[in-house]
């Protein structure tokens, strides 16, 4: 096989449209304003620029746009949720709802606001991924003030029953978010309908900039606010001060609105490659895919290849076909996905994962190609792998007693 650049890496971070690159460059030097200048046509023009995108991003997920806050990405707007609802709310009352699978974005902030006093419960998942619904509502207690749940996970692309989640926080009058980074501008997402009183989301993830996401806060039934995590300036209703990033802005409202134009057509294509990596890859014994394969998002497959180590198993390819045994932003860490360990796998098959994110611009010649050379490496660690050869001679490996190092 001849060595390739491919790329199956579309959830730590897409490449950005040639179109929305377009769209982007003159605010770089012919209109390179500061939106926040009043008194000349410079600024006149990148806010007017602010002002499209706005429409174009709350378009994409039915939102009106003064309810849409431009921050500097996901990880930002998962802050200023999280502590600007906690700090607001506090003397309603101190306790969040997440769950162990959550971004580290969610997860970090939320141990960081027990800290400063919050009840923080941390719930487990079902081995396919999604929440027990009954124990999430029996965890609500009368000083709940917000339930925090990722609508789409970043490492197996589970999707949450986010309906019944809001109909949940609605029953008992506690606000509903969600970090909806991996699901908006790849599926519909209509955070009024579900009940969602803030969402957060990044342009990277969607074929936009990097640097630059959002944070939806609902204006009415009920009125959401937030106490500022940044301050200087005001901008933003006050809510995110700083000036505005109007070339990343500007290329997040062309990212949305291309989204919205090609979602179904993106969804069928990525959904069938999908499909067909899954197909191939699962010819291989003892091969396994993590999370509920019915909920979930169509360009995702976390899969286990047992007895083998996902970090060799890259390796073997030389590098041909970029993509990850988690989350990017866990990356370094030489510990088991956390993601995994939470669905109940043993620290073996968690660490013999691979995550495949597909997306607009993979094609079915390099779906291909990674079956095949992935189909290879995994024969070439087994054969090198002891325990496999064990395996294979019908060795219950379950009894058998291992030297401790």
């Amino acid at each position: 096989m001849a060595a390739r650049n491919i790329y199956l890496d579309n959830n730590a971070t897409t490449p950005c449209d040639p179109r929305v690159v377009e769209t982007m460059v003159p605010y770089f030097f012919e209109r390179h304003g500061n939106a926040a200048s009043r008194n000349h046509p410079f600024g006149w023009v990148a806010e007017e620029a602010v002002d499209y995108a706005r429409e174009q991003v709350a378009k994409l997920i039915h939102a009106d746009p003064k309810e849409i806050i431009f921050t500097s990405g996901a990880t930002e707007s998962d802050n200023l949720a999280l502590k600007g609802v906690y700090e607001m709310y506090r003397r309603k009352g101190n306790h969040i709802i997440s769950l162990k699978t959550e971004h580290k974005a969610v997860i970090d902030t939320c141990h960081k606001l027990e800290k400063q006093g919050a009840e923080i419960t941390m719930l487990d998942v079902k081995r396919d991924g999604l929440v027990d619904l009954a124990e999430l509502e029996a965890a609500i207690q009368p000083n709940t003030i917000m339930i925090s749940v990722m609508w789409a996970n970043n490492e197996t692309g589970v999707i949450q029953p986010m309906k019944e989640i809001g109909e949940i926080c609605k029953k008992h009058g506690v606000l509903f978010f969600s970090d909806a980074t991996q699901a908006v501008g790849k599926i519909p997402t209509n955070p009024r309908e579900l009940g969602i009183h803030l969402m957060a989301f990044s342009a990277h993830k969607m074929y936009g900039p990097k640097g630059v996401g959002a944070l939806y806060i609902s204006r009415k039934n009920p009125r959401v606010k937030v106490t500022a995590q940044i301050d200087g300036g005001g901008h933003e209703r006050g809510m995110r001060s700083g000036t505005l990033n109007v070339p990343g802005i500007v290329g997040f409202g062309k990212a949305a609105e291309i989204a919205m134009k090609d979602m179904e057509k993106d969804t069928e294509r990525v959904s069938r490659l999908r499909d067909k990596l899954e197909k191939g890859l699962c010819q291989l014994e003892e091969t396994y895919i993590n999370g509920n394969t019915e909920h979930r998002m169509p360009h995702v497959s976390n899969i286990s290849f047992k007895h083998v180590e996902g970090e060799g198993l890259m390796m073997t390819f030389n590098q041909d076909i970029a993509l990850s045994s988690g989350s990017a932003c866990t990356s370094a860490s030489l510990e088991p996905s956390y993601v995994l360990i939470a669905l109940g796998l043993g620290d073996d098959l968690a660490h013999s994962s691979l995550r495949f994110s597909l997306g607009r611009f993979t094609t079915e010649e390099e779906v291909d190609y990674a079956i095949e050379a992935i189909s290879k490496g995994v024969t070439h660690m087994r054969d090198l792998s002891p325990i496999w050869e064990m395996y294979k001679e019908g060795v219950d490996l379950d009894k058998v007693e291992w030297a401790e190092h």
